[in-house]
């Protein structure tokens, strides 16, 4: 278990790890990260709206705000997508 505290960087640029594939369902999305072996659920279509721009938008909060999340529902998805960062799922792009 990781023992960083750090919190998520919305600012930041971010993109899938290399070693995630990603499984389009009607919930949303699977992630199995194939280093890991982790397997991890998207539970709604935007945030795997919000993953897939994470390459092309110069920020987290940039892709969010393409995939139209909501700023009142913003804090819900920097929670998940701390948790993909944490869980190795996503991971800090360099610009």
């Amino acid at each position: 278990m990781s023992t960083d505290t750090s919190p998520f960087e919305l600012d930041g640029a971010w993109e899938l790890d290399a070693q995630v594939s990603v499984r389009p369902e009607r919930f949303g999305a699977l992630l199995y990260h194939f280093g890991t072996r982790r397997l991890s659920f998207l539970k709604n279509p935007t945030l795997l709206a919000v993953v897939r721009a994470l390459p092309e938008r110069p920020s987290a909060r940039a892709a969010c705000a393409e995939a139209g999340v909501p700023p009142a529902q913003l804090p819900r998805y920097e929670g998940a997508l701390a948790t993909l960062a944490q869980s190795r799922m996503i991971r800090p792009r360099s610009v």
